[in-house]
């Protein structure tokens, strides 16, 4: 079920970003309430990709994020402070950044 609803969603993603540019509107000169179709179409399909997103983040966030392994490098206990905590902004690695 959870493969289904995943793929669900990579099918709605695809297609509101398939149809987000209104191609078939180019060249029409049709003009509603004094604006032109292609803005009405474009006003429209951002409130319809806003409620989709909506949606996904109160249905399905995080469908398809892999949990951590056990055997993973990064270390989740926090034995070496990054410098961040207490202020010191020079005690952090030159390169690499902090850990996740």
């Amino acid at each position: 079920m959870r493969r289904l609803q995943l793929l669900g969603w990579i099918t709605v993603g695809t297609s509101l970003c398939a149809l987000a540019v209104p191609w078939f509107l180019w060249g029409d000169s049709t003009v509603v309430a004094g604006l032109p179709l292609w803005l009405w179409w474009h006003v429209g399909w951002m409130w319809l990709a806003s409620v989709v997103f909506w949606t996904f983040a109160q249905r399905a966030w995080g469908i398809g994020i892999e949990p951590g392994r056990e055997g993973d490098s990064s270390d989740a206990s926090g034995s070496e402070p990054s410098g961040l905590e207490h202020g010191n902004r020079s005690s952090r690695p030159a390169t690499g950044g902090d850990r996740p």
